[in-house]
């Protein structure tokens, strides 16, 4: 599989130098794994904000890439969904999934091996398992209800 994320030309290293709000554009975008997970519906419990995730999954998410099918449109065909930047990940990372490079950056963590960016290969988030890849119902086919149904582990 290709992967989508043009990670050619980058700055070497640069996630472990440069602060989140100094990366360029194309630097912010390569962060991303492509595991998908932050395309799970999540239920918040509103009395203590904890988040669950469920195995059900945005009607744009591709179940076999892990990838968004509208990403540059995606805003358009669901106004909910998160536009993640450096200026907002403060308030946003507390419902991103724990293996998240956006949250581990902004928490002061390393990246896992299996990253991209380390491992120089897309394929390695779906090796180790760290991606959704065909373990996910599209939310289509499972009424709102019943989300809490299909609850799963912290990811």
């Amino acid at each position: 599989m290709k992967d989508p994320i043009d990670r050619n030309g980058l700055r070497p290293k640069f996630w472990e130098k440069v602060p989140l709000k100094k990366m360029s554009s194309k630097e912010w975008e390569a962060l991303c794994d492509g595991c998908g997970k932050c395309c799970l519906n999540k239920l918040e419990d509103p009395e203590t904000e904890e988040i669950a995730f469920t195995r059900v999954a945005c009607r744009l998410l591709d179940g076999d890439t892990c990838r968004c099918a509208q990403y540059d449109i995606r805003l358009q065909f669901v106004p909910e969904c998160v536009h993640l930047t450096p200026q907002n990940i403060s308030e946003i990372a507390y419902w991103m999934p724990s293996t998240c490079a956006y949250r581990l950056l902004h928490e002061g963590k390393p990246l896992y091996d299996w990253h991209p960016l380390i491992s120089g290969t897309a394929e390695t988030v779906h090796d180790a398992g760290m991606s959704v890849k065909g373990w996910t119902v599209p939310e289509f086919e499972i009424p709102e209800d019943e989300w809490d149904d299909h609850i799963i582990e912290d990811l």
